[in-house]
């Protein structure tokens, strides 16, 4: 009976020491930021997303990025923690992007967001006229000697 019960305490223990979680994953911070932070339309946007954690926030499934709640991409996350994408915006307004680390065995999930404003490019006002073709280079002339001699003959030559 004694053996059975020392088989059975050596089971137990190793159950109990089976179902004991895997130790927790660090907690991790992301900030966000896009330069510029002012854009306009179709205008490269650089955003630039940091891991902070204890661990090593490299692989797993990277950082995936937002405008608003529309997926830009994901892109994986370097040993320093360092994530980045460079997108252009295509509409005006106020544009919410989330930077969203997804997390690895060493570190936790984090997110941060950051606003970009785009505003529409700027229309150049064509100059008006005859100028409209001549000074804006689509029509290019070169005016010669505008000399002319002019003999008016009365009665013959003299």
């Amino acid at each position: 009976m004694l053996a059975w019960n020392s088989v059975t305490a050596a089971a137990m223990a190793a159950v109990v020491v089976l179902a004991t979680p895997a130790a927790a994953q660090a907690p991790s911070t992301t900030t966000v930021q896009a330069s510029p932070s002012a854009a306009t339309v179709g205008q490269s946007v650089n955003l630039s997303a940091m891991v902070t954690c204890t661990g090593d926030p490299s692989g797993g499934l990277g950082m995936t990025f937002f405008d608003g709640s529309n997926l830009l991409t994901t892109v994986p996350v370097s040993a320093a923690g360092v994530a980045t994408y460079t997108t252009t915006l295509s509409s005006v307004g106020s544009h919410t992007i989330t930077a969203a680390y997804n997390g690895n065995g060493n570190c936790d999930a984090s997110n941060a967001t950051t606003t970009v404003v785009v505003s529409a490019a700027p229309t150049p006002t064509p100059p008006s006229g005859l100028c409209l073709l001549a000074c804006s280079g689509l029509i290019n002339f070169n005016v010669g000697d505008i000399n002319n001699q002019v003999n008016i003959y009365r009665d013959g030559p003299s």
